[in-house]
């Protein structure tokens, strides 16, 4: 299984985390809960960070449910699953 099919399972099963950081983004550019599901279905990894002490982080360029283009930024963790550090749209 892919990094990106595994991403996805994540959301679909619903075990995934959404920080605090990321909702105060997404609020900013007027994005909601179902633009982040809608961009991790149906965008890919546009880059794979993996220096980072805390795991390898993946930015995936995304549609948003409007069209826009957004990127989401999420990474692997043990106790949570997939965290989704940030969310913003271009």
């Amino acid at each position: 299984m892919t990094n990106l099919h595994k991403i996805r399972q994540e959301i679909i099963d619903r075990n995934y985390y959404l920080s605090s950081h990321a909702e105060e983004e997404m609020l900013n550019d007027g994005l909601d809960r179902k633009d982040v599901k809608n961009a991790i279905l149906k965008g890919w990894i546009e880059k794979k960070m993996p220096r980072d002490i805390r795991g390898t982080r993946y930015r995936l360029e995304c549609p948003a449910m409007n069209g826009r283009l957004i990127y989401v930024l999420c990474r692997f963790r043990k106790d949570t699953n997939l965290v989704i550090i940030t969310v913003y749209a271009l």
